[in-house]
């Protein structure tokens, strides 16, 4: 099997993507794969190195944000969101300060992708006091930033209010009020932006390395999280 097509096995996640045309990566050469991967950059949006849009560009990373909606189908509730997307260099800053309307007493869950095909598993820590919490995180920002199979939520069970950076390196806010939350991203620069399409909207690519997947096992061990090991 080529580089590239084991490249599309391992990283290409097809079953997140509602856009079925066919795969812009399908017809490169590897020469071409390894350029577009090497794009960091678009306009003054800088992405990290978790991810990666399409070829063609179906959807061109920008900073900004949008309200949304998700449906519990458990509960027949629509719970208010806000998502956004922000440029690398105000990034992990902006994800710290996101946790702070959360209260000090918070629940964390670690979300990996690393043994998973297809799918990702979910690995819980209860009550953590938040300062402990962001000292912890201080000692893994590169791997937070950087790898396409690691997510992170932060929960507050009583409100109840969630702010999830997933896989893709978004910020996602769950719950009501939102309004502190959008305040944090506006004091980082940020502004509503119509039509925002995020790049989980069309063709992606993920990507990590070995050296993550060891530090996601002391993040896990340093959370005091027992659970997948491999």
């Amino acid at each position: 099997m080529s580089f590239l097509k084991q490249f599309l096995l391992n990283v290409l996640r097809p079953e997140e993507v509602k856009d079925r045309r066919p795969s812009s990566f399908e017809s490169l050469s590897e020469d071409e794969l390894e350029a577009h991967m090497r794009i960091c950059q678009y306009g003054e949006f800088r992405l990290t190195e978790a991810v990666r849009p399409s070829y063609d560009l179906r959807v061109t990373p920008v900073q900004g944000y949008r309200f949304d909606k998700y449906r519990d189908e458990q509960n027949k509730v629509d719970v208010p969101v806000l998502m956004a997307s922000a440029s690398s260099e105000i990034l992990f800053d902006l994800l710290l300060d996101s946790l702070d309307p959360l209260g000090c007493d918070v629940d964390a869950v670690l979300e990996t992708s690393h043994t998973q095909q297809g799918g990702h598993r979910d690995l819980y820590r209860e009550h953590i006091d938040l300062p402990v919490l962001k000292s912890v995180l201080y000692d893994y920002e590169e791997m937070l930033l950087n790898d396409g199979c690691t997510g992170l939520a932060v929960i507050n069970p009583e409100t109840p209010q969630e702010v999830q950076f997933d896989e893709h390196k978004l910020l996602i806010y769950y719950g009501e009020p939102l309004e502190a939350f959008e305040d944090v991203l506006r004091s980082h620069g940020l502004r509503p932006v119509e039509g925002l399409r995020f790049i989980t909207e069309a063709e992606h690519v993920h990507s990590s390395r070995d050296e993550f997947r060891r530090q996601f096992e002391e993040l896990k061990t340093h959370l005091g999280i027992d659970g997948w090991d491999d």
